[in-house]
């Protein structure tokens, strides 16, 4: 899967958003850190066949367990700018054997910002995230490739103390996939070629995640 640079944008975005002001008053939180563990479903390639008599298929990517992070930066008491990283290891489901079984890496880096909805319940405290950025598929052995991508989430906050809060949610991913793509290319040596060529224009993704956020 070739690789194609996009973190250069999302740096400038991040230093983009630290010039931003934060809460101003001296017991609001500033700053919070949330890693998170997750299981996700999801995932298919719609894949255009190499040879004229071989119909169109698809490779599904296999269920499963996730890890990430999620860093926060206070706007104010209703919410803050975020950054996002997830990682998924899983394996695909495909017909043929040169795809079936085998392992990828499917990485998240993610920009964007949670909102708070204090009022809609005493207890826990609803949020809704949005963020944009870019999705790496990667393979030992095979190129990387990095599309653009978006994330929605949604969930609640259940308080463990002041600075301590248990996170609940679900997430979607999108990515953005260009019809002519190809992944898990190999660019040198004798056996240089790809197995895969997309067909469809998106990937998409759904995860459950529960995380522990500690603000500062």
């Amino acid at each position: 899967m070739r690789h194609r640079g996009s973190m250069p944008c999302l740096i400038a975005v991040v230093f983009a958003a630290l010039a931003v002001p934060v809460a101003e008053a001296d017991d609001a939180p500033r700053f919070e850190v949330t890693p998170t563990i997750g299981y996700r479903i999801g995932g298919r390639f719609d894949v255009q066949s190499n040879a004229t008599d071989v119909p169109d298929t698809s490779v599904d990517v296999g269920d499963g367990a996730t890890y990430g992070l999620d860093l926060g930066l206070y706007r104010d008491a209703q919410g803050f700018y975020e950054l996002l990283y997830s990682h998924q290891g899983a394996s695909l489901d495909a017909k043929t054997p040169d795809l079936d079984g085998l392992d990828v890496d499917i990485e998240y880096y993610q920009f964007g910002g949670t909102a708070f909805f204090p009022e809609a319940a005493e207890k826990v405290l609803p949020y809704l995230s949005f963020t944009l950025g870019a999705t790496r598929f990667s393979a030992a052995g095979y190129d990387s490739e990095t599309k653009f991508s978006g994330t929605l989430g949604a969930g609640v906050r259940v308080p463990l103390g002041a600075h301590l809060a248990a996170v609940l949610g679900l997430r979607g991913y999108l990515t953005l996939i260009d019809s002519k793509t190809e992944f898990l290319c190999v660019s040198n040596g004798g056996d240089a070629g790809c197995l895969l060529k997309a067909s469809g224009s998106t990937f998409f993704q759904g995860e459950a995640q529960l995380g522990l956020a500690l603000r500062f």
